[in-house]
């Protein structure tokens, strides 16, 4: 017999809205292909869709409120079909928990990342009440995906955190780490190859403390790494982020050593001041992190580093920043994200009362550090000019659209002119940089994946 719910699904469609960092953009991969996987479909704007989901980030202030705003619409439109189902979820959505039924009574459902799989069943029950999902039981990864990219993907290898910065509110929306059994991974990953995925991003809060929860069996990061470079088909491995306490000698080998591990490392500074980084309580300090860009530099001197900077934490002097700048300027970044500090409810900086920095000095300074930051990127990025790189192609320019959009192994964006379509590998004759871009010529006629 067929259920007549299961029909009604078949012609409902979902919107999602994606707030944040690469794990909530997995996160609503996930999403999609569960939904997919019950009979939805996927709808171009929310006015289409019967079901308006929005994925949340509660790392900085401005995401939060570019989430009101949207919030506002989707108030709108409940309004005008309350058949419409509203759902939040992800990290804001953690931090808030019941309260989001009570500042946003049109909501119908909430859950925090590691409940993404609830959202099914309260999709599939006959409940007619507000319903909130905030345990942390599961991985997103474990779901179905529907990717963006058909040769990109992300391989979640651990969720939560067991650092305490003072600023972040991870570990109380994401959990204490939790680290992916590593055959589950090399499964994973060995499948999403035979699916046509040549570049995966893995993600984790840390990923270079990967495995040391593992029971009885520990693993390590750079053990995964090797596990994952011997698999077929996967010609790009990169991952995202890692913690400089952590950043061990074996997985900057790593780099030097396998062959799909690409010479990019995103490594975060948020200070250049030991004092700072004490008060963040970060767990290392400025040589310590000098000491690991030294070390990464001499088994891959061409690597290109990126980092995130905090300006204006509690208690951040003039002298601070001034050593934040002499680090930046010191390390040569290939890139950076610079934010504003401002304190997130439920963190130990949020209780801070002296030593506050202005908001007209926050942007004094973020102005200084923004000029230094492109500045030395625009140098490092010279040494590609008269280069060729392969580009992984993913479409058009978002400048031009005569010409072509890919990423290189270095994770620079290179525009180019050329035949190769998305999905492909082409090599690009490099005619000039800026501190973000590459732009240049395609030389050799690009090879499909695989």
């Amino acid at each position: 017999m067929i259920d007549v719910r299961d029909t009604a699904r078949m012609r409902m469609r979902y919107h999602v809205t994606t707030f944040g960092c690469q794990m909530n953009e997995h996160d609503s991969e996930r999403m999609r292909g569960m939904l997919d996987a019950l009979g939805y479909s996927e709808a171009d704007s929310r006015a289409e869709a019967d079901l308006i989901l929005f994925n949340t980030c509660s790392i900085r202030e401005s995401a939060d409120n570019r989430l009101i705003a949207h919030l506002g619409e989707a108030k709108r439109l409940k309004r005008e079909d309350p058949s419409r189902i509203v759902g939040v979820g992800g990290c804001w959505a953690q931090s808030l928990k019941d309260e989001v039924f009570e500042r946003f009574p049109f909501v119908d459902v909430a859950f925090g990342p590691g409940q993404v799989n609830r959202l099914a069943d309260f999709l599939l029950s006959d409940s007619l009440s507000a319903q909130g999902y905030f345990e942390f039981e599961s991985f997103t990864g474990d779901l179905p995906a529907k990717r963006g990219r058909a040769t990109q993907g992300w391989l979640q290898i651990s969720v939560g955190c067991n650092c305490r910065c003072a600023y972040c509110i991870v570990p109380s929306t994401r959990g204490l780490e939790v680290s992916r059994p590593l055959q589950d991974l090399v499964a994973e990953a060995r499948a999403m190859a035979d699916d046509g995925v040549c570049e995966i991003t893995l993600l984790g809060q840390n990923v270079n403390s990967y495995g040391r929860d593992l029971r009885p069996t520990r693993a390590s990061f750079a053990e995964l790494l090797g596990e994952l470079d011997a698999i077929g088909g996967l010609e790009r491995i990169r991952y995202t982020s890692p913690h400089p306490k952590d950043m061990r000698e074996d997985v900057i080998r790593a780099h030097a050593e396998l062959r799909s591990l690409c010479e990019h490392i995103h490594l975060p500074l948020q200070s250049g001041s030991s004092r700072v980084l004490r008060a963040m309580r970060r767990t290392y300090d400025r040589e310590r992190y000098l000491d690991r860009v030294a070390l990464i530099r001499e088994y891959v001197p061409d690597v290109a580093l990126t980092t995130d900077i905090i300006v204006g934490f509690p208690g951040e002097t003039e002298a601070d920043f001034e050593q934040t700048l002499e680090v930046v300027d010191a390390v040569g970044y290939d890139g950076g994200f610079t934010f504003l500090f401002s304190p997130r409810r439920g963190t130990e900086a949020a209780t801070v009362t002296t030593g506050l920095v202005s908001h007209d000095v926050k942007l004094a300074r973020m102005e200084r550090l923004l000029e230094l930051v492109q500045r030395r990127a625009r140098e490092r990025a010279q040494r590609f000019v008269g280069r060729t790189v392969e580009v992984l192609v993913e479409g058009e320019s978002r400048t031009d659209p005569e010409r072509l959009r890919g990423r290189s192994r270095h994770n620079k964006v290179v525009n180019f002119t050329g035949l190769a379509r998305p999905g492909e590998f082409a090599m690009v004759s490099v005619t000039a940089a800026t501190s973000q871009t590459l732009a240049g010529e395609e030389r050799i006629a690009a090879r499909a994946v695989g």
